[in-house]
């Protein structure tokens, strides 16, 4: 029986609601290590799709620039109610955007300055996933194809698991899913829904948690 194929609006569909079910276990189920182990899967499959919007965007400057606003709005929201300056994944995404149109010039010192100027961020600064967070999405990107795209995806998630905390090899799961996508959008243009989505789940989870 052939496996349906998933378009991108489906996979960032379920990537979001693994995340969701994550932020849930972080903030109130937080005895509840399965739904911090669903949550592994969601990282993956944005960074993925991060890649493959880098690639076919038409314009890198509105991409890379609404990412960047996106995650200052979330950052000044974190330092407001948690207190926190550690980063979250979209300034994890912004950073490996940046690193892919930098690396794409092909000048060699260029990329060695930007890859070693990530990797002292993640020194100073707890950025999520930390440095092979970052280097993640340009993997997957350098990919040529469908294959080396998952086999460098894989890769790049053995590197990040080494650099966490253990649950994350459970986000080796995602892997089969991301080789169902079929290469094709979707019907609908949905973009700007996940860039509200993420903020507006985070702050009713957050309510509800207070409550």
């Amino acid at each position: 029986m052939k496996l349906k194929k998933l378009s991108g609006n489906q996979l960032k569909i379920l990537a979001a609601l693994f995340m969701t079910i994550d932020h849930i276990g972080v903030m109130i189920f937080t005895q509840s290590e399965i739904l911090r182990i669903i949550g592994r899967l969601s990282m993956p499959i944005f960074a993925y799709m991060i890649s493959e919007g880098a690639h076919y965007t038409k314009n890198r400057k509105k991409y890379l620039s609404v990412l960047i606003v996106m995650s200052a709005i979330i950052q000044i929201t974190y330092y407001l109610v948690e207190r926190s300056l550690d980063q979250c994944i979209l300034v994890t995404f912004s950073l490996s955007i940046m690193l892919i149109y930098i690396i794409d010039r092909k000048n060699i010192i260029l990329s060695l300055l930007a890859l070693t100027a990530c990797f002292y961020l993640t020194q100073v600064v707890n950025i999520d996933y930390g440095f092979f967070g970052i280097v993640l999405p340009l993997l997957i990107y350098l990919g040529e194809n469908k294959t080396q795209k998952l086999i460098l995806m894989t890769s790049g998630l053995v590197l990040v698991s080494l650099t966490n905390s253990p649950i994350q090899w459970y986000s080796l799961l995602s892997v089969p899913l991301v080789a169902l996508y079929n290469g094709k959008r979707g019907k609908l243009r949905m973009k700007n829904f996940f860039y509200i989505y993420y903020p507006l789940h985070l702050l009713i989870i957050y309510f509800i948690s207070i409550l």
